[in-house]
């Protein structure tokens, strides 16, 4: 029986460290589906699906010795191998401001009032350690209007001073 397994690896970055995990799960007779990897702040982070059958505490055993070695830390959680039900975004949300506490929580939040899916965050901070900048990405997927959105953030704006440009997406398939 094929179980799936979603992986999440974290450390500190450096060249081939997909190579060499992609490398032991192939080796291990595993399957890869989909895989997000990031780097943030000089670490490195991926998430990746795995079919394998293989038991969750075999899978751990089979990554801890090359998690030792490259330093990383390692979770593995068993899963519904739920593919193919790819969702494309509808609107993009580019958010900048003067950095502070809050901006993540506050922006999310009134997206999530109007069931807004979030496909993808991307998130910086620019400007200088005196004067930072926060700066996010959003990709997502919502059933209402442009208008909607940009009402239900019309306030943020006013009360955490960013500025907020939202743009529809036209995503054509065939």
């Amino acid at each position: 029986m094929q179980n799936w397994y979603m992986l999440t690896l974290v450390g500190r970055d450096r060249p081939g460290i997909v190579a060499e995990v992609s490398r032991v799960l192939f080796d291990a007779g595993g399957n890869l589906g989909e895989a997000s990897m990031a780097r943030l702040g000089g670490n490195f982070t991926v998430m990746i699906m795995l079919q394998i059958s293989s038991e969750k505490e075999e899978v751990e055993n089979l990554l801890n010795p090359l998690a030792d070695q490259l330093k990383l830390f390692v979770h593995v959680d068993k899963i519904i191998g739920d593919l193919h039900h790819h969702v494309d975004p509808n609107f993009r949300l580019s958010v900048h401001g003067a950095d502070q506490a809050g901006i993540v929580a506050a922006v999310t939040g009134s997206l999530a009032l109007l069931e807004f899916n979030i496909l993808n965050l991307e998130s910086d901070v620019g400007g200088t350690p005196e004067k930072p900048i926060y700066i996010m990405h959003i990709e997502g997927f919502a059933d209402c209007s442009l208008s909607s959105l940009e009402k239900s953030l019309q306030p943020l704006i006013s009360e955490k001073g960013i500025v907020v440009h939202l743009f529809p997406i036209d995503t054509m398939v065939g």
